[in-house]
């Protein structure tokens, strides 16, 4: 299980410098970030979870995850 903790985390910090890099690039970052956290919460609110007793529990903690990744970029979303 650590080991895939570790994983999860290294994968998370990737797709987070790759956010940041793409989001500096852009003319507007704040609004590329804005709309890509938005896209990524769409997403996760969309998707099929299966084999999960409490898919909404799993569905609400990935939403916090995708708010966490953006955390340090601009702050989570109220809703």
């Amino acid at each position: 299980m650590d080991e895939l903790n570790g994983r999860m985390i290294a994968c998370q910090l990737l797709v987070a410098g790759l956010i940041a890099r793409v989001a500096n690039d852009s003319k507007d970052p704040l609004r590329f970030l804005s709309d890509f956290r938005d896209e990524m919460r769409a997403v996760v609110a969309g998707v099929r979870i299966a084999g999960s007793e409490n898919s909404e529990r799993a569905r609400e903690v990935a939403k916090q995850t995708v708010d966490e990744l953006f955390s340090l970029m601009k702050p989570p979303s109220s809703d």
